[in-house]
């Protein structure tokens, strides 16, 4: 019996999901935006890369003798992670107006430091969606030792003209 709800085939979605493809999903851009590519999918997960390098501006201001990426970046690339989730899972393609809003934290833990040169995978698991709310639990990973964990909650919203 359905309920109604649209189902989304995800073998549709071709995977890797590239830079391009990620700025029609979050109004995020450089140099804000900290997702390189989507390598996985599942309806209740996502992984994603962010590739660090000692040529962004980040390395320039941010303890500058010692080169590492602050905790707070990781974070939000957690939030970007979970905005493409959402939309792709809920069949949002394009803006179309909805913008996710990164609006809680909870547990973050940071476990080893991230320096240039580092490949952060982004693991995002789904806890819970109601509406156009969602939490998810996000594990980043560099060489496969887990550098920090979160959870972060997002509003997904229409924007104001």
């Amino acid at each position: 019996m359905s309920d109604g709800k649209k189902t989304l085939d995800l073998s549709k979605i071709k995977l890797p999901i590239y830079v391009e493809k990620i700025k029609e999903l979050l109004p995020h851009r450089y140099p804000f935006l900290f997702l390189d590519k989507v390598t996985a999918l599942g309806a209740e997960s996502i992984t994603g890369v962010k590739n660090f390098s000692y040529n962004e501006e980040i390395f320039q201001g941010h303890f500058p003798d010692i080169c590492i990426v602050p905790g707070v970046l990781m974070v939000e690339a957690s939030a970007q992670i979970s905005g493409v989730h959402y939309k792709l899972i809920n069949g949002l393609s394009g803006l179309e107006k909805i913008v996710p809003l990164f609006v809680g934290i909870d547990k973050a833990k940071f476990k080893k430091i991230v320096r240039p040169g580092d490949q952060l995978i982004i693991e995002g698991k789904k806890v819970s969606q109601r509406r156009n709310y969602g939490k998810y639990f996000i594990e980043g990973k560099v060489e496969g030792e887990i550098v920090f964990q979160t959870e972060i909650a997002c509003m997904f919203t229409e924007t104001i003209d």
